[in-house]
């Protein structure tokens, strides 16, 4: 097998600042504004470029200098080592520093993204670059563009997705708040890996590359930080093939403070994990409720008919509570169907084998005959023990287990009728709720 091995680094020039922060890099061609300027793709004509590097940008002239001419070097080392060319994109989210005019200026070309927010300007430069691998950073200064050259060399050789890992490349002091480093990042990593199964260890790194196709396919739309999550939570669930290499993280070039919440963007990337993902929201607990339910009310009949002697553990109370337990749970359950399903015909999800193996039961009609099936059972078991309530002169019930399973078995019913129907509209109308494979193109 070919090993493809990328020129060295070039080294960093802090003699010549840019503001109090200015840089260059040392063995690069460089005109007369002091900005290396390798031969760069700026029209698509006949031979669009084959990498695109994309920044969001929100008023970033202090750092916009030096990330140009980085990514400018990392363009350079992809055509040593791959033969592609390239473009730099700037995705401009209205700033108003001249960040635009500076980029224009030296050779990047600016895509403007109207929607406001982190994802919504990597969404907006990625859908208006030309390239056919995307390599995609911060425009602050933190990142070194560089180290997206092994990135791009992974989606050469086949991978869809290439993630940069702060923790396998290093981080600089003062690069990442303690309570990010330690507690944010590992947490979210560790809940993505958990959910997703993607087998990443810095799901929130700013620097990372992905094919154009990959990303078309992906249909990402958060414009917020969850972004980050997004790209990784849906390539994971489409199957795509994901790697990662080793980035740095420095602290970046910029007097002020970042665009970055850590606990606003912290909850938005959590609450985004647990949207994306019906099994642990809704399946997880579902299975338990139900589980729960079953055991608590088997082991009160167990006690009624007589299987099990001394004194109940499980008396009214806890009878009442597995009636209340398997209602939930099967409402859980009719959700992280309807969410799975939704997923898989929105295109960022692949259907579950065991529902395809199910289809020809999972319709209206069926779910409607077993509502209404469970619904009629309970009616009768009411009248019946309504009954024999007034035979014994209507005082207490021995049990309350008949009445709770009645009145629980009627909910299911229930809810089994109308969710057939929210799962039918979720369908598009449609009365087979399982989507067929062209839903999920």
């Amino acid at each position: 097998m070919r090993v493809r091995v990328p020129p060295s680094v070039p080294a960093l020039d802090p003699s010549c600042p840019i503001g109090s922060h200015r840089r260059i890099f040392r063995g690069a061609h460089v005109n007369e504004q002091g900005f290396q300027a390798p031969p760069i793709v700026t029209t698509p004509g006949e031979n669009p470029p084959d990498v695109s590097i994309i920044m969001p940008c929100l008023n970033e002239i202090q750092s916009l200098p030096h990330c140009i001419a980085n990514a400018r070097a990392a363009l350079d080392q992809v055509g040593a080592a791959y033969g592609l060319t390239g473009e730099i994109i700037i995705a401009d989210n209205g700033s108003t520093d001249g960040s635009q005019a500076y980029a224009t200026a030296h050779g990047a070309r600016v895509v403007q993204v109207a929607r406001r927010g982190y994802g919504a300007a990597l969404i907006g430069g990625c859908e208006g670059a030309w390239g056919r691998y995307l390599l995609m950073g911060d425009a602050d200064g933190s990142y070194d563009f560089t180290d997206g050259v092994a990135m791009i060399g992974r989606l050469v050789d086949g991978a869809d997705l290439c993630m940069g890992s702060r923790f396998a490349g290093g981080i600089a002091r003062g690069a990442m708040p303690w309570k990010n480093r330690y507690i944010g990042n590992p947490l979210l990593t560790g809940m993505l890996n958990l959910f997703f199964r993607s087998g990443i260890d810095d799901a929130h790194c700013g620097i990372r590359a992905i094919t154009k196709r990959a990303f078309t396919e992906c249909g990402l739309t958060s414009t917020g930080m969850e972004f980050a999550s997004e790209m990784v939570v849906k390539a994971s669930l489409r199957g795509l093939k994901i790697e990662q290499a080793p980035a740095t993280l420095s602290p970046d070039l910029r007097d002020r403070a970042p665009h970055l919440r850590p606990w606003r963007d912290g909850w938005r990337h959590l609450r985004y994990l647990l949207m994306l993902s019906p099994t642990w929201v809704f399946g997880v607990p579902a299975v338990l409720a139900m589980l729960i339910a079953l055991g608590l009310m088997s082991a009160a009949a167990m006690y009624d008919l007589g299987w099990l002697t001394g004194a109940p553990v499980i008396g009214a109370g806890w009878t009442v509570v597995a009636g209340f337990m398997l209602t939930v749970g099967h409402f859980a359950a009719i959700m992280a169907m309807a969410t799975h399903f939704y997923g898989v015909r929105c295109g960022y999800r692949t259907l579950r084998g065991w529902f395809d193996r199910l289809s020809p039961v999972l319709t209206l009609e069926h779910a409607l005959v077993a509502g209404l099936g469970m619904m009629l059972f309970s009616a009768v078991s009411l009248v019946v023990i309504a009954a024999k309530w007034r035979a014994g002169g209507f005082l207490p019930l021995p049990s309350v287990l008949p009445l709770v399973s009645a009145v629980a078995l009627g909910a299911v019913g229930v809810q089994t009728a109308l969710g057939g129907f929210l799962l039918a509209i979720i369908a598009g109308h449609d009365a087979a709720f399982v989507p067929s494979e062209e839903d999920g193109q």
